[in-house]
């Protein structure tokens, strides 16, 4: 039951707004989301069947991209299912275990893909910078503990924040959250009494995550160049860089939308509600659209195995 809007209560249910001030179009909002999701969904399971097969793909590169498929599709899945539910069914209702959850692998996942995007920078500069001791230092073993790593970082990371909201925060003035889906943010928002910590712990990992893993890769990526600078042809250099552009495509389709929706959201106030929920749910399902497009256009090997699975089975028809 909804409270008065002075008035805080202690709720055990959210109610998601899904995109707010486009309710009459959300049937039709439903189109395009589905396909994206739909072409989420297939692109990146294709890219983790491909790899699987095709053994000369077993290198740490192509180990790392399955790792942000699998990342991709725990980040969509986290949202898109309850946001077409919203769109078709009007399933605004949400428990508050359930958000809290939600919350949890949004954030989590979301920082586990940088920090995978932070190892694969690693690599490039290793392959590039010492490519005799490549295959020593990034082996099978040192890649496992690398995405290991990084899932830790961002469980230890995140943990807190569902805590503290369960912990610190148990008043709010609505149950009404307008958002698509449980972000922190929103929720601390809603909160009555003092939200500083929650604030500043969220703004500290922000900080943590995306500013510190941006550098690092910038700072791998200016060694790089310094090496590839170095090279004697033309020739060599651009196919030394070829072998890096799938990765920074990766990295920009990553980084970008986050920039963008976070700026929006931080400082966009005159802009309209409904375009800073569209923004956080475009940075949610860009990169795992892009990603196995990226590297299906950009690595000659998916590409080729890509191509011999297309010509099987039109032959089989």
């Amino acid at each position: 039951m909804f409270m008065p809007n002075n008035a805080c209560m202690v709720p055990t249910s959210f109610w998601l707004t899904g995109i707010p001030g486009l309710e009459s179009l959300h049937i039709w909002l439903s189109i395009p989301f589905s396909s994206m999701y739909l072409v989420a969904v297939v692109g990146n399971v294709t890219i983790l069947a491909v790899v699987k097969v095709e053994r000369s793909l077993h290198q740490p590169m192509y180990f790392f991209l399955c790792m942000l498929a699998v990342i991709d599709l725990v980040l969509s899945t986290s949202t898109m299912p309850k946001l077409l539910g919203i769109f078709w069914f009007s399933a605004h209702n949400i428990g508050l275990n359930a958000c809290l959850t939600q919350m949890f692998f949004i954030h989590c996942f979301a920082t586990v893909e940088s920090g995978i995007f932070l190892a694969m920078a690693f690599d490039r500069y290793v392959a590039i910078c010492d490519p005799l001791h490549h295959a020593s230092v990034l082996t099978h073993t040192v890649v496992g503990r690398l995405g290991l790593a990084a899932l830790l970082r961002g469980v230890l990371y995140i943990g807190p924040l569902p805590l503290m909201i369960r912990l610190r925060l148990s008043f709010y003035r609505t149950q009404i959250i307008a958002h698509s889906y449980c972000e922190h943010m929103a929720m601390v928002t809603l909160a009555c009494g003092d939200t500083t910590v929650n604030d500043l712990y969220g703004m500290g990992i922000g900080f943590l995550v995306l500013i510190l893993d941006s550098l690092a890769i910038t700072a791998s990526y200016v060694m790089i160049f310094r090496a590839v600078m170095g090279l004697a042809s033309p020739e060599a250099r651009l196919k030394t860089l070829g072998t890096c552009s799938s990765h920074i495509c990766a990295i920009l389709v990553f980084y970008i939308p986050i920039a963008v929706s976070s700026l929006t959201h931080r400082f966009g106030h005159h802009v309209p509600p409904h375009i800073h929920i569209l923004l956080a749910n475009f940075y949610l399902l860009i990169p795992p659209i892009l990603n196995p497009v990226v590297y299906a256009v950009r690595t000659k090997q998916i590409r080729e195995r890509l191509l011999h699975f297309l010509k099987a089975a039109a032959q089989l028809k």
